[in-house]
């Protein structure tokens, strides 16, 4: 039988594996794009102001 304090070790590793799997899907889905979306947009301003200077 499990006791208290390995159900409370177990309850604490689900919570902590629930809030990483979340953060993970968080950053693919959201952060990663915006990155790469802010990086694309800031190179290609540079590259016109290169070119029009």
């Amino acid at each position: 039988m499990i006791e208290f304090d390995q159900y409370l070790g177990f309850l604490a590793f689900l919570t902590i594996l629930t809030i990483g799997f979340w953060l993970m899907i968080f950053l693919i889905t959201f952060v990663v794009p915006f990155w790469l979306t802010g990086n694309l947009m800031q190179w290609l301003k540079e590259k016109r102001n290169k070119t029009k200077a």
